[in-house]
């Protein structure tokens, strides 16, 4: 019986522990790891202050051991892609959730901000 009791007081005291925005945040993450939410990730050159890369789309975003942005993306009913984006000392980036709706819920869009324009093709 004590046992029994004091376990219901550290769930108690665990579960009063989270604050709402706690609970918001992790809910959030979980829906973009299962594509639910349109995000836009956009890298500067944090010397020059010059937009490098934005890309928009329902996508999963993790960091990996080489210094990269792994950027997973929904492209189909059961397609996807994986995009790495190379940070060092002098890139950064941000990640704004804006999701909305749309007819196609597969696009996703890559926008190269060079001197120099990029040739890429790319594929529905």
């Amino acid at each position: 019986m004590k046992r029994l009791l004091a376990v219901l007081i550290c769930v108690a005291v665990f579960m009063t522990g989270c604050s709402e925005a706690d609970k918001v945040n992790a809910n959030i993450s979980q829906q973009a790891d299962y594509f639910e939410c349109e995000r836009k990730i956009t890298v500067y050159n944090a010397r020059t202050d010059m937009i490098i890369l934005e890309a928009e789309g329902y996508m999963s975003i993790s960091n990996n051991n080489s210094g990269e942005l792994v950027c997973t993306v929904k492209t189909g009913p059961s397609q996807y892609k994986k995009n790495y984006i190379y940070l060092n000392d002098y890139t950064m980036y941000v990640v704004e959730d804006i999701t909305g709706t749309h007819t196609d819920p597969y696009h996703y869009k890559m926008y190269f901000h060079t001197e120099i324009p990029v040739s890429v093709e790319t594929k529905p």
